[in-house]
């Protein structure tokens, strides 16, 4: 089954209920997830580019080239601010960050520590906070602190998706 792109996807944040603590058990879970999907990989499929897109490593690495992005869309909220921080929507992070020459256990170690740096952030959150927003430069949309981090909960699944596909095949 294929999935959908990322540039693809349509969202829905329309929902009232205060679904963040639900979305904050998800991302402190995509560590162990992210690790568990890897674990006993063969190097030469961690590094693999099917079809010449990312490679399970890069996939990761992405990861951790976004989470800045997230902790930075965050304050652009928390400030008012009227719109999010826009993405280099071409990724040349990413594609230039080499992180196909990094050790798996480094790669995973680090997203683990940079998304801690997130969830502490957010637990420090109120309940009005969560519901403070900006729009979202790309999709046009005003996204709600909850919203933008169900948006990051859903990044983090598509990747661990294509991780799974790329392992899968």
């Amino acid at each position: 089954m294929e999935q959908i792109k990322w540039f693809e996807r349509k969202f829905d944040f329309s929902f009232e209920q205060n679904i963040f603590p639900s979305i904050i058990e998800r991302m402190k879970g995509t560590p162990m997830r992210l690790t568990s999907v890897v674990k006993e990989v063969p190097l030469d499929l961690l590094e693999s580019k099917p079809d010449d897109t990312w490679s399970i490593k890069e996939n990761i690495g992405h990861l951790i080239d976004l989470e800045p992005l997230w902790q930075g869309r965050l304050e652009d909220i928390l400030n008012h601010e009227k719109y999010l921080r826009p993405t280099d929507l071409d990724n040349k992070q990413t594609d230039f960050a080499q992180h196909n020459s990094k050790d798996i256990n480094e790669l995973l170690a680090n997203f683990e520590q940079i998304r801690k740096m997130t969830l502490e952030k957010l637990s420090e959150l109120s309940e009005e906070d969560i519901y403070k927003m900006a729009l979202h430069p790309r999709l046009e949309k005003p996204m709600r602190t909850m919203d933008l981090f169900l948006f990051v909960a859903e990044h983090d699944d598509h990747h661990l998706s294509r991780i799974t596909e790329i392992k899968d095949t």
